[in-house]
Protein backbone atom coordinates (compact mmCIF):
# COMPACT_ATOMS: atom_id res chain seq x y z
CA UNK A 1 0.00 0.00 0.00
CA UNK A 2 2.72 2.50 0.97
CA UNK A 3 4.85 1.25 -2.57
CA UNK A 4 1.78 2.30 -4.29
CA UNK A 5 1.18 5.70 -2.44
CA UNK A 6 4.74 6.32 -3.21
CA UNK A 7 4.33 5.51 -6.90
CA UNK A 8 1.70 8.23 -6.84
CA UNK A 9 3.39 10.91 -5.85
CA UNK A 10 6.30 10.03 -7.82
CA UNK A 11 3.77 10.16 -10.95
CA UNK A 12 2.17 13.16 -9.55
CA UNK A 13 5.65 15.49 -9.07
CA UNK A 14 6.54 14.24 -12.62
CA UNK A 15 3.30 15.21 -13.98
CA UNK A 16 3.55 18.77 -12.65
CA UNK A 17 7.36 19.13 -13.50
CA UNK A 18 6.53 17.81 -17.05
CA UNK A 19 4.02 20.44 -17.58
CA UNK A 20 6.24 23.57 -16.21
CA UNK A 21 8.71 22.63 -18.56
CA UNK A 22 6.13 22.66 -21.33
CA UNK A 23 4.78 25.69 -20.12
CA UNK A 24 8.36 27.58 -19.91
CA UNK A 25 9.05 25.78 -23.31
CA UNK A 26 5.83 28.02 -24.39
CA UNK A 27 7.08 31.03 -22.67
CA UNK A 28 10.48 30.66 -24.91
CA UNK A 29 8.38 30.18 -28.12
CA UNK A 30 6.40 33.09 -27.34
CA UNK A 31 9.38 35.28 -26.72
CA UNK A 32 11.23 33.94 -29.89
CA UNK A 33 7.85 34.84 -32.16
CA UNK A 34 7.41 38.38 -30.63
CA UNK A 35 11.19 38.80 -30.85
CA UNK A 36 10.92 38.13 -34.89
CA UNK A 37 7.78 39.45 -35.09
CA UNK A 38 8.71 43.08 -33.80
CA UNK A 39 12.25 43.11 -35.90
CA UNK A 40 9.43 43.11 -38.72
CA UNK A 41 8.01 46.25 -37.54
CA UNK A 42 9.74 49.14 -38.62
CA UNK A 43 8.87 51.18 -35.02
CA UNK A 44 11.32 53.33 -32.85
CA UNK A 45 10.68 51.17 -30.01
CA UNK A 46 10.79 47.47 -31.36
CA UNK A 47 12.61 46.12 -27.97
CA UNK A 48 9.41 46.76 -26.05
CA UNK A 49 7.00 46.36 -28.43
CA UNK A 50 8.69 42.63 -28.73
CA UNK A 51 8.58 42.22 -24.57
CA UNK A 52 5.34 43.80 -24.42
CA UNK A 53 3.41 41.20 -26.54
CA UNK A 54 5.99 38.23 -25.31
CA UNK A 55 4.19 39.29 -21.66
CA UNK A 56 0.32 39.44 -22.49
CA UNK A 57 0.86 36.07 -24.70
CA UNK A 58 2.61 34.63 -22.14
CA UNK A 59 -0.06 35.68 -19.72
CA UNK A 60 -2.29 34.06 -21.63
CA UNK A 61 -0.56 30.97 -21.42
CA UNK A 62 -0.82 31.01 -17.73
CA UNK A 63 -5.08 30.79 -18.22
CA UNK A 64 -4.44 27.69 -20.52
CA UNK A 65 -2.11 25.77 -18.18
CA UNK A 66 -4.22 27.31 -14.84
CA UNK A 67 -7.24 25.75 -16.55
CA UNK A 68 -5.29 22.26 -17.52
CA UNK A 69 -3.88 22.16 -14.09
CA UNK A 70 -7.90 23.75 -12.79
CA UNK A 71 -6.49 26.39 -10.79
CA UNK A 72 -7.89 29.95 -10.30
CA UNK A 73 -6.24 33.07 -11.46
CA UNK A 74 -5.35 33.85 -7.36
CA UNK A 75 -3.13 30.43 -7.45
CA UNK A 76 -0.78 32.29 -9.60
CA UNK A 77 -0.54 35.09 -7.66
CA UNK A 78 -1.38 37.52 -10.33
CA UNK A 79 -4.31 39.08 -9.10
CA UNK A 80 -3.59 42.74 -7.34
CA UNK A 81 -4.40 42.78 -3.87
CA UNK A 82 -4.88 45.42 -1.10
CA UNK A 83 -1.31 45.83 -0.78
CA UNK A 84 0.24 45.49 -4.07
CA UNK A 85 0.66 48.72 -4.97
CA UNK A 86 2.41 49.76 -1.76
CA UNK A 87 4.50 46.13 -1.92
CA UNK A 88 5.85 47.28 -5.64
CA UNK A 89 6.86 50.69 -4.71
CA UNK A 90 8.39 49.56 -1.71
CA UNK A 91 10.37 46.63 -3.86
CA UNK A 92 11.15 49.95 -6.31
CA UNK A 93 12.95 51.51 -4.02
CA UNK A 94 14.68 48.46 -2.85
CA UNK A 95 15.69 47.22 -5.85
CA UNK A 96 16.93 50.47 -6.95
CA UNK A 97 18.89 51.22 -3.55
CA UNK A 98 20.61 47.83 -4.25
CA UNK A 99 21.86 48.59 -7.84
CA UNK A 100 23.11 51.80 -6.26
CA UNK A 101 24.61 49.75 -3.16
CA UNK A 102 26.58 47.65 -5.37
CA UNK A 103 28.30 50.34 -7.51
CA UNK A 104 29.13 52.20 -4.20
CA UNK A 105 31.04 49.19 -3.29
CA UNK A 106 33.13 49.10 -6.52
CA UNK A 107 33.59 52.76 -6.29
CA UNK A 108 35.11 52.80 -3.00
CA UNK A 109 37.33 49.56 -3.95
CA UNK A 110 38.67 51.96 -6.16
CA UNK A 111 40.03 52.05 -10.22
CA UNK A 112 36.66 52.58 -11.02
CA UNK A 113 34.70 55.67 -11.66
CA UNK A 114 31.49 56.82 -12.51
CA UNK A 115 31.04 59.93 -15.35
CA UNK A 116 27.63 61.34 -15.79
CA UNK A 117 26.41 61.11 -19.41
CA UNK A 118 26.42 64.16 -21.17
CA UNK A 119 23.20 66.00 -22.84
CA UNK A 120 21.05 62.85 -21.70
CA UNK A 121 17.49 63.16 -22.86
CA UNK A 122 14.35 62.46 -20.64
CA UNK A 123 13.85 60.27 -23.75
CA UNK A 124 17.01 58.20 -23.01
CA UNK A 125 15.83 57.48 -19.40
CA UNK A 126 12.17 56.60 -20.04
CA UNK A 127 12.95 54.15 -22.88
CA UNK A 128 14.90 51.83 -20.54
CA UNK A 129 12.68 52.54 -17.62
CA UNK A 130 9.80 51.25 -19.60
CA UNK A 131 11.51 48.35 -21.53
CA UNK A 132 12.91 47.08 -17.94
CA UNK A 133 9.29 47.45 -16.39
CA UNK A 134 8.47 45.49 -19.37
CA UNK A 135 11.14 42.76 -19.00
CA UNK A 136 10.22 41.87 -15.29
CA UNK A 137 6.59 41.53 -16.11
CA UNK A 138 7.66 38.98 -18.43
CA UNK A 139 9.96 37.11 -16.58
CA UNK A 140 8.06 37.56 -13.22
CA UNK A 141 5.05 35.76 -15.44
CA UNK A 142 7.23 33.41 -16.90
CA UNK A 143 9.29 31.93 -13.96
CA UNK A 144 7.17 33.19 -10.78
CA UNK A 145 3.76 33.11 -11.52
CA UNK A 146 1.68 29.42 -12.70
CA UNK A 147 5.03 27.74 -12.85
CA UNK A 148 6.63 28.82 -9.12
CA UNK A 149 3.30 28.17 -7.52
CA UNK A 150 2.67 25.14 -9.30
CA UNK A 151 5.87 23.22 -8.22
CA UNK A 152 5.45 25.11 -4.55
CA UNK A 153 2.08 23.18 -4.51
CA UNK A 154 3.29 19.73 -5.47
CA UNK A 155 6.77 20.13 -4.33
CA UNK A 156 7.17 22.26 -1.75
CA UNK A 157 9.59 25.59 -1.96
CA UNK A 158 12.97 24.44 -1.74
CA UNK A 159 12.47 21.92 -4.88
CA UNK A 160 10.21 24.77 -6.65
CA UNK A 161 12.58 27.67 -6.20
CA UNK A 162 15.59 25.17 -7.20
CA UNK A 163 13.98 24.19 -10.47
CA UNK A 164 12.73 27.63 -11.61
CA UNK A 165 16.57 28.68 -10.44
CA UNK A 166 17.50 26.34 -13.25
CA UNK A 167 15.15 27.15 -15.73
CA UNK A 168 15.74 31.03 -15.16
CA UNK A 169 19.43 30.52 -15.50
CA UNK A 170 19.46 28.42 -18.90
CA UNK A 171 16.97 31.11 -20.15
CA UNK A 172 19.68 33.44 -19.50
CA UNK A 173 22.68 31.29 -20.75
CA UNK A 174 20.65 31.22 -24.18
CA UNK A 175 20.62 34.85 -24.58
CA UNK A 176 24.15 34.98 -24.08
CA UNK A 177 24.88 35.65 -20.54
CA UNK A 178 27.97 33.37 -19.25
CA UNK A 179 27.48 30.55 -17.32
CA UNK A 180 29.59 31.99 -14.74
CA UNK A 181 27.42 35.23 -13.88
CA UNK A 182 23.98 33.13 -15.12
CA UNK A 183 24.51 30.88 -12.11
CA UNK A 184 25.84 33.41 -10.12
CA UNK A 185 23.84 36.76 -10.87
CA UNK A 186 20.23 35.09 -12.32
CA UNK A 187 21.20 32.43 -9.49
CA UNK A 188 20.94 34.57 -6.66
CA UNK A 189 18.08 36.65 -8.49
CA UNK A 190 16.11 33.84 -8.68
CA UNK A 191 16.16 33.15 -5.37
CA UNK A 192 15.25 36.69 -4.23
CA UNK A 193 12.44 36.93 -6.72
CA UNK A 194 11.07 33.75 -6.13
CA UNK A 195 11.48 33.78 -2.22
CA UNK A 196 9.56 37.11 -2.83
CA UNK A 197 7.00 36.37 -4.71
CA UNK A 198 5.96 33.25 -2.84
CA UNK A 199 6.69 34.92 0.85
CA UNK A 200 3.70 37.53 -0.42
CA UNK A 201 1.67 35.46 -2.65
CA UNK A 202 1.71 37.34 -5.40
CA UNK A 203 3.61 39.51 -7.83
CA UNK A 204 4.40 42.98 -6.94
CA UNK A 205 7.06 42.75 -4.41
CA UNK A 206 9.24 40.50 -7.05
CA UNK A 207 8.12 42.77 -9.73
CA UNK A 208 9.47 45.95 -8.07
CA UNK A 209 12.76 44.63 -7.38
CA UNK A 210 13.31 43.25 -10.62
CA UNK A 211 12.42 46.10 -12.76
CA UNK A 212 13.76 48.61 -10.30
CA UNK A 213 17.27 46.43 -10.18
CA UNK A 214 17.96 45.95 -13.92
CA UNK A 215 16.85 49.95 -14.49
CA UNK A 216 19.59 50.74 -11.59
CA UNK A 217 22.30 48.64 -13.13
CA UNK A 218 21.56 50.01 -16.01
CA UNK A 219 21.71 53.63 -14.82
CA UNK A 220 24.91 53.59 -13.30
CA UNK A 221 26.52 52.08 -16.48
CA UNK A 222 26.33 48.19 -15.47
CA UNK A 223 24.05 46.99 -18.36
CA UNK A 224 27.72 47.03 -20.82
CA UNK A 225 26.48 50.90 -21.87
CA UNK A 226 26.05 53.84 -20.68
CA UNK A 227 23.15 54.70 -18.38
CA UNK A 228 22.90 57.90 -16.67
CA UNK A 229 26.62 57.40 -15.55
CA UNK A 230 29.00 55.61 -17.89
CA UNK A 231 31.16 53.00 -15.79
CA UNK A 232 34.76 54.06 -16.53
CA UNK A 233 37.58 50.65 -15.12
CA UNK A 234 40.95 51.28 -15.12
CA UNK A 235 42.89 50.18 -17.60
CA UNK A 236 44.36 46.76 -16.43
CA UNK A 237 41.78 46.11 -13.74
CA UNK A 238 38.91 44.81 -15.91
CA UNK A 239 39.05 41.72 -14.18
CA UNK A 240 39.72 42.62 -10.88
CA UNK A 241 36.64 45.01 -10.67
CA UNK A 242 34.20 42.55 -12.49
CA UNK A 243 35.26 40.27 -9.79
CA UNK A 244 34.59 42.90 -7.24
CA UNK A 245 31.40 44.13 -8.99
CA UNK A 246 30.55 40.34 -8.17
CA UNK A 247 31.11 40.09 -4.87
CA UNK A 248 29.30 43.19 -4.17
CA UNK A 249 25.98 42.18 -6.09
CA UNK A 250 26.09 39.00 -3.89
CA UNK A 251 26.50 40.76 -0.59
CA UNK A 252 23.59 43.15 -1.45
CA UNK A 253 21.31 40.16 -3.00
CA UNK A 254 22.24 38.20 -0.01
CA UNK A 255 21.09 40.75 2.42
CA UNK A 256 17.81 41.50 0.40
CA UNK A 257 17.05 37.97 0.81
CA UNK A 258 17.25 37.56 4.40
CA UNK A 259 15.26 40.91 4.63
CA UNK A 260 12.67 39.09 2.89
CA UNK A 261 12.59 36.29 4.79
CA UNK A 262 12.76 38.47 8.21
CA UNK A 263 10.01 40.74 7.49
CA UNK A 264 8.11 38.30 6.01
CA UNK A 265 8.94 35.64 8.63
CA UNK A 266 5.15 34.90 9.46
CA UNK A 267 4.45 34.29 6.07
CA UNK A 268 5.15 30.64 5.05
CA UNK A 269 6.97 29.77 1.82
CA UNK A 270 4.76 26.34 0.81
CA UNK A 271 1.15 26.60 0.03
Amino acid sequence: MATENNSKITAKWLYTVGRVLLFSLGCVIILIFCSGLAQNVSFKFNDHLSILSAALLTFLLILLFLKWEKLKLDNAGTIPGKYSISRFLCGYIIGFGMAASQALIVLIYGHFQLKLVPKISIIDILSPLLLYFFIACREELAFRSYSLRSLNISLGPILALTIIGIIFIIEHVAGGMTWKMAILGSGAGAILFGVSALKTKGLALSLGLHSAWNFGQWTFGFKNEPGIWQAVVEKGYESEIENVGLTAFLLVMGIAIAGVLFYYRNNKLSE
